[in-house]
Formats: structure tokens, sequence, C-alpha cells
């Protein structure tokens, strides 16, 4: 699931490399998560016929193929077709391994699971700024990190096909895909998939804005600035690895809201602070304080209809496509704005929302 965090290392390289404006620039993170919009739901519907470990399988797949495009020819085109390829794999992945888990691990334990999961994403996420730089210090060309992911990706798809995984039969076989968005209708389940739109936007914001704030504010050059993006990723990756435990003892809504205000109160320091420690202080807050949010919001949604969790999974997964819309957002506010403060306003406007929710939510 990390790789598609790649992307915001890999538009600031594009931007560099061809000249981009950050609208333009940004386009490569809609291709990869305009998809979850797009194959969320068919993916939810469809894993009832082929079942959930071939679906994963399937998502391999695609991963693999994405990988060797931009190492084999590198242009702005290919890089859009192989982050569009990397979003369509990305949304199949999500949307079938998290039930595949549920197949493994008892319901009660499932939101702790679910965090130890975003702990091994995150470890993923924050290995790609390093890789990337290990790629430009000694290959000449950040672009070698895709065969590395090409071969992770080929590893994984066959430890999976050697795993035994006894799948649970879904209740809701036959759903339409009318009848899998009118599960929308349900209050909580909405304000749950508005949730997954904001905090994905905030991740890929944050992802995307920090080299850019680093270098706008404090002077630095692209591969410096990148470290930024390591540090969200190393708290985050700390942030899901404590909050497995948290998380397996004490109250997700308690945790969630606290989460939220440390989140808030970082999110100021980062909109007006021109110091480049306070600046990384408060990237790695954000990082530590956000990182188990999905699988609280994601554990709640699926425990709400389990005799639907394929459905379930598919419309959650739809609101990964925040990370399409809200870079967009970012990028119109920074370029109307002249500076990187438009983009952290919207992902403020993220976290206001995440935090109301928090208000409302219960376990």
């Amino acid at each position: 699931m990390g790789f598609c965090d790649l992307v915001g290392i890999s538009s600031n390289y594009v931007k560099h490399d061809f000249g981009c404006s950050d609208t333009t620039a940004n386009f490569l993170p809609f291709m990869v998560f305009i998809w979850f919009f797009v194959f969320s739901v068919p993916t939810g519907i469809i894993m009832n016929k082929f079942g959930r470990k071939r679906t994963v399988q399937i998502s391999n797949a695609i991963t693999l193929a994405a990988m060797l495009i931009p190492f084999a020819g590198y242009t702005y085109t290919s890089c859009l077709v192989a982050f569009a390829l990397l979003g369509i794999a990305n949304t199949i992945l999500q949307v079938s391994l998290n039930p595949l888990l549920s197949n493994v691990v008892n319901g009660q334990h499932l939101t702790s699971a679910l965090t130890v999961g975003q702990f091994v994403k995150a470890i993923s996420s924050l290995s790609g700024p390093f890789a990337a730089s290990f790629a430009v210090v000694y290959f000449g060309e950040w672009r070698y990190i895709f065969p590395l992911f090409a071969g992770i990706t080929l590893l994984s798809a066959i430890w999976l096909q050697c795993t035994r995984i006894v799948e649970t039969e879904s209740a809701a076989s036959s759903s339409s895909f009318k009848e899998v968005l009118g599960l929308l209708g349900n209050k909580t389940l909405l304000l749950m998939f508005l949730c997954i739109i904001a905090l994905v936007g905030l991740d890929v914001g944050m992802n995307t804005a920090t080299p850019r704030i680093l270098v706008e504010r404090c002077g630095l050059n692209i591969e410096e600035a990148n470290y930024g993006t390591g540090v969200y990723f190393a708290c985050r990756t700390a942030g899901a690895f404590i909050g497995s435990f948290i998380l397996a003892k004490f109250s997700s809504t308690k945790f969630f809201r606290f989460s939220m205000a440390i989140t808030l109160i970082s999110l100021i320091v980062l909109l007006f602070s021109d110091d480049r420690i306070a600046i990384l202080a408060s990237v790695g807050v954000i990082g530590f304080a956000c990182a188990s949010l999905f699988s609280i919001i994601f554990s709640a949604a699926l425990q709400k209809i389990p005799g639907k969790a394929n459905e379930v999974s598919g419309l959650m997964i739809t609101g990964v496509s925040g990370g399409a819309l809200i870079p967009i957002l970012m990028g119109l506010a920074t370029d109307a704005a002249g500076n990187q403060t438009g983009s952290v306003i919207v992902i403020i406007a993220c976290a206001i929302y995440l935090a109301t929710f928090g208000i409302m939510f219960n376990d």
C-alpha cells in the first residue's frame, strides 16, 4: 500500500525535471488517487466473485507493470501512465487486503491489527525519500528506485501465494453498484466516507507540500528538502507502531479527539513558521498524531455492517480519492497565493472536518 506515497517525492522531482507549475506537478497525485473514486466500489463487488486473495494478486501484477514504465522511458507522459496504473493497482489492493485481514484477525482486535498494517505501510512510505536520494547520489537518477519497488512487489506476490488463508463467504454477494452506493444513506457511514477523503487528502497534502515549504521558506535544494518528507513518515511510522498498542487497550474515541487537537495546533504553527526546526517539528507531530486515524475509521466502518464487509471496504476506499482532489486544490491555492501558505490552508480545512467528526464520534 505504501507505494502510492512514492508519488509525493516523485511529483517534486518531476516538477524540477520538466519545469512544471505546482498545479501541473500535482496531476501526478491526481493520476494515482482518482482511481480510488472510479474502481473502489466495482472492486468491492467483483471481489465476491474472485475472492479476496486472488484480487490482491491482481493488484500485485498491475503494480509490477507500473513500476517498470518510468524506468524504461522517462517522460512526463510516461510518469502519468505509470502512476495511473499504480493508482489502479493500489485501489484494488486497499479494497481487498483489509477484508482479507479480517479473515485472519479476530474482529475485536481488528483496529489494532489494521494499525500494525499501517505501521508496515509507513515503513514503505518512509523509505521512499531516502531511496530516491540514494539513487541520485549513486546512480545519478532518482528513477532507479522503480526496479527496487518492482522487486518488492514480486516478492510479496510470491509470499502471499504461498500463504494459506481460509476466506469467509460474503453475505451480500449479490449487491449491485446502486445498492453499494445506497450504503451512504447510513449517516454514520457517510460521515466516515468524508473522513477518509479529508484524512487521505491531509496525508498526501503533507507528503507533497513539506519539501516545497522547506525549499520556499528555508532555501533548501530538492534533495535536502525531501528529508522533510522523511521526517513526516518516520514520525508516522512511530505513531502507527505506538498506536497499535494504545488502541488495543484504550478508547478509539478519546484517541481520535486527542490526535486531532494536536494536529490542528501543529498545523497552525506550520502555517506561520519560517524556522526550519519548527517546520520539521510540526511536520513530525502531524505525522505521529494522524498515523492511526485511518485504522480507527476503517475498522469502525467494517464493523458497522459486518455482513457487507467487501462492499463497505470498497465504499470507504473510494474516499481515498481525496488524495486526488486535495492536492489539486492545494496547487490552485498555492498558485493563487503565490506561496505554500495556500497549501497549508487547504490542509487545515481537512483537519477541521476531521476534528468536528471526532467530537461526534463514539466507539
